[in-house]
């Protein structure tokens, strides 16, 4: 780890642990090398870095393009392994980037819903994390968030009390050979199968 991507994960553990009693179950099966997908439900800003503070070694995330504006913000984002998306419209060395790094071995960490849930109830996955899948060969880990909506739901002002677990689940290689489908078919049936995976972990 960078000096700044450690003292941000340092930081941000203490102020999990402090504020929300936070725990990860199956932490056993964070314990492997090499790349993967790591999948996540998504109902708050909190869910990046209470996802990432729960390896020992530094992954990447995305952050809306509009908050790399700022230099200093910039700055900071990019020594943390965040990435600027254009959700709305992402282009094609965007996408080329977060395969490339899929490919080189490193962990990315996805929310297959696209953007955060209002009620904390999952949301149908899009293509988009099927096509990495497909595109870099790379295993899925499956992981799931519960408490995040009760501490800092979507339109929220200020954190509220709440304890927040991470339901570590197993890593999924897909036999991209057994499917049927092709192209964005293919995406969105592996998108379906990995939100799937998530939905069906419990604390």
């Amino acid at each position: 780890m960078n000096f700044s991507y450690w003292f941000g994960h340092r930081v941000f553990r203490e102020l999990a642990l402090g504020l929300f009693d936070y725990r990860v179950i199956g932490v056993e099966k964070l314990q492997f090398s090499g790349p993967a997908i790591i999948a996540c439900n998504h109902v708050s800003f909190l869910d990046p870095p209470l996802v990432g503070i729960a390896f020992d070694e530094m992954v990447y995330s995305f952050a809306r393009k509009t908050l790399f504006d700022h230099p200093l913000a910039a700055k900071i984002l990019r020594s943390w392994q965040v990435l600027p998306v254009d959700r709305d419209k992402p282009d094609a060395a965007s996408l080329k980037a977060i395969i490339r790094l899929l490919r080189d071995g490193n962990k990315v960490i996805m929310f297959p819903e696209g953007t955060r849930s209002y009620d904390g109830v999952p949301q149908t996955a899009e293509a988009g994390v099927g096509l990495f899948i497909a595109k870099s060969k790379a295993p899925v880990l499956p992981v799931r968030l519960f408490g995040t909506h009760e501490a800092y739901p979507r339109g929220a002002k200020s954190l509220r009390p709440a304890k927040i677990s991470l339901v570590v689940g197993d890593l999924w290689q897909p036999d991209l050979k057994s499917y049927a489908e092709s192209g964005k078919e293919l995406y969105q049936k592996l998108a379906d199968e990995v939100m799937h995976r998530i939905t069906e972990l419990t604390v």
